[in-house]
């Protein structure tokens, strides 16, 4: 399986995890905020401080994001482009939030891709403090109780990422038992979730958010990414079993590779290695 070689040495447990309970719902984002507000503001209205969310057709702007780039130091496997600002508003396609803390302060990590008013196709890594809500838009959310997202020093990869710890109780109305996740650098994205679910019990599971990257991309259409640099978003995600008991993870994303290539589709089980981090919630059915 394709690997990089990351800055650090690999911690022995490669899946950072914390069970919780959670719950689905609904918000509108609200028109003139910065998005990391408007977010964390949807999420605190039902009571929670963190989670993720998934998002379709939106509009940003003012607007600034980053695309993944090589490292120009050698002190990171990849690293990220220099900001870009497009002009007008940009018309959002679809995208993919993790939204904890980061210094103590509200913080999120959001992958997409999207139309600028020029035309131009892109995606990439939103910046928290440079992107505005444009217009009013519909998002998907999953809030935690008992985990939060937080950003801490990773010294594998050296960079500051996203990971789940343990929080106390807020007394949130939740539904569903759920596992915040991080998955870490060159495993293989869905066999890694799949060991997991059978480790702990898990027979059924619905994936929320999802924000990360992967050592290129393999796709069941037939579609290859090589740059190995990306931004992935999850736009859907399933585990079960299939019909002969064994669980299947599907995974539908979309990326955007260090060179501009853009590509969607579902991930061959077995040839996906995570890049950098892989975060998500997953959801058990049952």
């Amino acid at each position: 399986m394709r690997s990089i070689k990351q800055p650090g040495a690999p911690v022995t447990e490669r899946i950072q995890w914390v069970v919780a309970r959670g719950r689905a719902f609904s918000f509108r984002l609200q028109a003139g905020l910065p998005l990391l507000e408007a977010a964390r503001r949807g999420f605190a209205a039902e009571g929670f401080a963190s989670g993720v969310l998934n998002f379709g057709h939106g509009a940003l702007g003012p607007f600034g994001y980053v695309m993944p780039a090589l490292s120009k130091t050698g002190e990171n496997a990849a690293f990220y482009s220099d900001t870009h600002r497009p002009a007008g508003v940009t018309r959002t396609r679809l995208g993919s939030m993790t939204l904890g803390e980061r210094d103590g302060a509200p913080f999120f990590h959001c992958h997409g891709l999207w139309t600028e008013a020029d035309g131009k196709a892109s995606g990439g890594h939103m910046l928290p403090d440079q992107t505005i809500v444009a217009e009013p838009f519909e998002v998907r959310a999953f809030g935690l109780e008992g985990a939060m997202f937080r950003a801490e020093p990773d010294p594998e990869t050296n960079f500051k990422l996203f990971g789940p710890v343990a929080t106390a109780s807020t007394g949130a109305r939740t539904t569903s038992r759920a596992f915040a996740l991080r998955l870490r650098p060159n495993q293989d994205f869905a066999l890694c979730l799949e060991a997991f679910c059978k480790a702990h019990g898990i027979a059924r599971a619905r994936i929320h958010g999802g924000v990360g990257s992967t050592i290129g991309a393999r796709f069941t259409h037939g579609g290859v990414t090589e740059p190995f640099a990306t931004e992935l978003a999850i736009s859907a995600g399933t585990i079960a079993p299939d019909a002969s008991g064994a669980l299947q993870t599907a995974l539908d994303v979309a990326l955007i590779d260090y060179s501009g290539g853009i590509a969607e589709g579902r991930l061959i089980r077995g040839d996906n290695p995570v890049l950098m981090t892989m975060e998500l919630v997953l959801e058990a059915l049952e």
